[in-house]
């Protein structure tokens, strides 16, 4: 059976996370980001499609290709950031489960179904991005998850090769800035708001 994660381990994870719009000025190693997606790569999709792709843009000429497709309000963050993540979603993604799902023949679900495939590959792709986000900051990074950005701009120039794949959301990653641009936690839904039991 699981076991309760610790008070420490929940803040960490939920409670005292934040979004960050600004990082320190501390890099992020390659061998951390493969641990993040080691980690992330184990959370549950629907027939274990993991139709996520990600490209960690990191360097500056891939910051500089990044850069023309940022909303005016994401841009300078954006280009501060240690790494931005592109969360990506691959349409095609039903052409690997004969490897990812190899006790049935669950390609044969998806091959000519468009709107299942979209549905499929939007909705868990999206998890697994949140996966990331918590793995992320199980390791000890910082997220600032956002939308704001021309996704057919980036589209052609970091997936120009892979046409069945489609950016949905960005991610930067690094040590968080408490000290700067830090807004006050919103407020959320209490149980009664947002939940029934039935």
């Amino acid at each position: 059976m699981s076991e309760l994660l610790s008070e420490t381990a929940l803040d960490q994870l939920f409670r005292e996370a934040r979004t960050f719009n600004a990082f320190l000025d501390k890099s992020v190693s390659d061998e951390l980001l493969h641990q993040v997606y080691e980690l992330a790569k184990f959370g549950p999709t629907s027939a274990n499609a993991s139709p996520a792709r990600l490209v960690f843009v990191k360097s500056k000429e891939a910051k500089a290709k990044l850069e023309p497709f940022l909303s005016e309000g994401n841009r300078a963050k954006t280009m501060a950031a240690p790494v931005t993540v592109i969360v990506a979603t691959d349409h095609e993604f039903y052409e690997k489960l004969p490897k990812l799902f190899p006790h049935a023949d669950a390609r044969s679900w998806f091959v000519g179904n468009q709107p299942l495939i979209d549905t499929t590959a939007f909705r868990n792709g999206t998890l697994q991005g949140a996966y990331l986000i918590m793995a992320a900051r199980a390791l000890g990074l910082d997220c600032g998850p956002m939308s704001g950005f021309d996704n057919a701009g980036v589209d052609k120039a970091f997936f120009a090769d892979a046409p069945a794949v489609k950016s949905n959301f960005l991610i930067n990653l690094g040590y968080g800035d408490a000290s700067r641009d830090l807004f006050p936690r919103s407020p959320r839904l209490s149980f009664d708001e947002a939940c029934r039991i039935a």
